[in-house]
């Protein structure tokens, strides 16, 4: 009794101060999330894609693609933007996000009028252009009278020397070379502004006689004075670009729809991620509090993370947030689903959390790598939103295998070591003392409560159910084809976020008043989105969101993507998915065998498959979010499936290797019956955050919530009805063969022994 007494005491103090702990973080989590970054579509703000081209029409190189992204940082520090993201796609776009910036026209103005330096004849004919002088060589200097000029420094001499020369040679009035900055080709020329050169009436900053060919730096002299040299020396060094610019897409966000979209997608994360802590003590009782404890580190980590790598927390990255914790989950569902097999197989529960911990880690290892491959996959080749996406994700990977699992194990550690729960499961993790069979007494165990069910009578019935809702969207597909979105079909997107009430009838005459007409418009609730075949410019893209504020008192989102952008992500993602496929077939044939990996992926094409026919069935848009979905869900089905496989592997592993088909048949039936509950749990678990989302988050994530419910969906059904039955089939020619060589199984695999955790 006093013993019990004592383990009692160490419970409570060992609880208590896991509380004081939470508490501790829960006061830290506010100043942490108040410090993040928060991206346009969280805070309002202003995107542009850009396409660099040479001027010259030569070949756009890195060195000019480094130089124009060096000049649009300088330009939007004049903008006073504090955190500015300018991120290099491909080998001739640049993408700029502003977020919080108050003037979006101001800023596309101001960056899209970057200062470009040339070097002209008098007939206007273009010479060299900026690349001859060095990065940021112009410097305030004087002329030989010792009023103010600017200095340049030239970079390529040889370049320099060969075009004086020539210039030289060409005769008097012919032999100079007008300097101009942002040269137009409409409205500038030396005939009729040379005697302007080096006012403030004129492009043209000067016009130097060249008597003969030289390799040295310039001096630039007119009337100036030394206010206007210093200007003009900061322009030259912010603008004196060989590019130019081409803006191919944009996206506004109105800040109080970017706030709006923040607190809804707070308040439906929190939901969620309280109702799984809910459900998991319900479950597990004990060890399910202590998963809600480590859930709350899990997420103050995963911000932690976010913030010290620099991250801009964007809408699709909550949502990877959301879908990673419950995904994170399954790595403690893993566990304590070996934790009570091993309990109900007569074990002490000492023994039974050092054997579960043991048996789990090789399952959690492989599903988490799996997930990881994907979204590495996703950050490389993703653009823009699906990159936030990826990035969170990964954090989200790596902080599941500190929190979620070594953390979890030594906080469990520290409550088993106190002896208190050994003869009290029930409270523990959820199993009566008598489900424990004595093993002294010869007991047996007790059969699984899905022992009688045969997972593959059904197959043909299953296999039937996919081929329809495949064949269906075939159909739809080659009948209606795709609703795309503005990601993939170019033109433009109109949110619309009010309290008034809209008739469809409102927002055509409102479009036939700007001079528009809509390819679709869809109204629900206090939402309407609105799509224009035509990509609109800068002044349109104003006109447009300053009517629907005015006369609605709404929150506008515009978003404008042309052909180019639209050719770029379908490429993208098609690459993606294939890449992904790849590499989670290299992986799985890697750590298991090839059959194992064949399954997997045939899993993983018929849940992308499925889930393409129901967005066709249910007329849902098809944007880069969805791409976001379809790589999640890879990562998420293959990471179900390889639980499954992992214990295929551990059965087959116990028998001789000889087997009848049948006898084989029956261990992968088993195999699926003994993680079937797991399977469950996890989905529900995973399952929660993406409907709460649907019912509460904000309508940017619709479609990646959608898509999600599908996959998750179709991952589940697939990892129990398809992975294991290809798995079958394809090993069914090699049962009662030799093996050629040895496998990995995962008894080679050594978990890392940690004192206090697993040993």
């Amino acid at each position: 009794m006093k013993k019990n007494e004592k383990g009692l005491k160490k419970v409570i103090k060992t609880s208590v101060f896991l509380m004081l702990v939470v508490v501790g973080v829960g006061f830290l989590f506010v100043p942490l999330f108040n410090n993040l970054k928060f991206g346009l579509d969280l805070q309002g703000g202003f995107e542009i894609l850009y396409k660099a081209e040479s001027i010259d029409g030569s070949k756009m190189t890195n060195e000019k693609l480094t130089a124009t992204y060096k000049t649009l940082s300088k330009r939007i520090d004049s903008l006073g933007v504090s955190e500015p993201e300018i991120i290099v796609e491909g080998n001739d776009k640049i993408r700029v996000k502003l977020a919080g910036v108050k003037n979006p026209d101001e800023a596309r103005s101001q960056l899209s009028t970057v200062a470009t330096l040339s070097f002209r004849d008098v007939d206007n004919n273009l010479l060299m252009t900026s690349d001859v002088l060095k990065a940021g060589g112009a410097k305030v200097g004087q002329d030989s009278t010792g009023s103010p000029a600017v200095a340049l420094s030239v970079k390529d001499k040889d370049k320099f020397y060969e075009v004086t020369k020539d210039v030289s040679g060409r005769g008097e009035g012919k032999n100079l070379i007008v300097i101009w900055l942002d040269y137009n080709d409409l409205t500038d020329s030396y005939a009729k502004e040379g005697s302007l050169c080096g006012t403030s009436e004129s492009n043209c900053l000067s016009a130097a006689t060249v008597s003969q060919g030289f390799a040295s730096d310039v001096i630039i002299q007119g009337k100036f004075t030394q206010e206007e040299v210093s200007n003009l020396v900061d322009l030259i060094n912010s603008g004196s670009l060989p590019s130019k610019l081409t803006e191919v897409s944009s996206n506004t966000v109105g800040a109080s729809f970017g706030t709006k979209t923040l607190q809804t997608t707070l308040v439906a994360g929190i939901i969620a991620i309280a109702a799984i802590m809910i459900i998991l003590m319900f479950i597990y009782h004990f060890v399910g509090f202590i998963s809600a404890v480590s859930m709350m580190l899990y997420t103050f980590l995963v911000f932690f993370v976010f913030w010290v790598v620099g991250g801009v927390l964007t809408l699709p990255g909550i949502a990877a947030l959301v879908l990673g914790i419950g995904m994170a989950v399954d790595s403690n569902v893993i566990t304590y689903a070996r934790i009570r097999e091993e309990l109900l197989s007569g074990k002490s529960l000492p023994n039974a959390f050092k054997e579960g911990s043991k048996e789990s880690f090789s399952a959690i290892l492989d599903s988490n790598i799996t997930t990881l491959i994907v979204a590495i996959i996703m950050f490389m080749f993703g653009e823009s939103s699906i990159k936030g996406f990826a990035t969170m994700l990964i954090i989200t990977v790596l902080v599941t295998m500190v929190t979620m699992v070594y953390l979890t194990r030594f906080l469990l550690s520290l409550f088993v070591k106190t002896n208190y729960f050994n003869d009290k499961t029930k409270l523990f993790i959820n199993i009566k003392k008598e489900d424990i069979p004595d093993v002294s007494k010869n007991e047996e165990k007790k059969p699984n409560r899905f022992h009688k069910v045969n997972f593959f009578k059904p197959k043909y019935i299953c296999l039937g159910i996919s081929c329809l809702i495949i064949l269906a969207g075939c159909v739809l597909l080659f009948t209606k084809g795709f609703v795309l979105g503005i990601d993939y079909m170019s033109g433009t997107s109109i949110e619309i976020v009010t309290d008034e009430k809209i008739k469809k009838s409102d927002i055509t005459n409102d479009l036939k008043t700007l001079g528009y007409k809509a390819s679709d418009i869809d109204i629900s609730s206090k939402e309407v989105s609105i799509r224009l075949n035509k990509s609109l410019d800068g002044e349109k893209v104003k006109e447009v969101n300053n009517y629907f504020e005015e006369k609605y008192d709404a929150k506008v989102n515009v978003g404008v993507v042309t052909n180019m952008v639209q050719r770029e992500l379908v490429k993208n993602a098609v690459l993606s998915v294939l890449i992904a496929l790849l590499g989670i077939i290299i992986y799985v044939s890697i750590r298991f065998k090839f059959s194992y990996a064949v399954g997997g992926v045939v899993a993983l094409i018929h849940d992308v498959l499925i889930m393409f026919s129901l967005f066709l069935i249910c007329r849902l848009e098809v944007n880069s979010m969805f791409i976001a979905a379809v790589l999640a869900i890879i990562g998420y089905s293959i990471n179900d499936t390889i639980v499954s496989f992992d214990r295929i592997r551990e059965n087959l592993s116990k028998e001789e290797k000889k087997l009848s088909y049948d006898k084989f048949v029956d261990i992968c039936n088993r195999s699926i019956q003994e993680t079937f509950t797991r399977t469950i749990y996890t989905t529900v678990t995973t399952l929660l955050p993406v409907v709460v989302l649907l019912l509460l988050g904000s309508s940017g994530i619709f479609t990646f919530n959608m898509a999600m419910l599908f996959g998750l969906i179709a991952g589940t059904y697939s990892s129990i009805f398809i992975a294991t039955l290809i798995f079958i089939l394809l090993e069914k020619k090699n049962l009662g063969k030799e093996e050629k060589k040895k496998k990995v199984y995962k008894d080679d695999l050594e978990e890392k022994k940690i004192k206090g955790i697993n040993c």
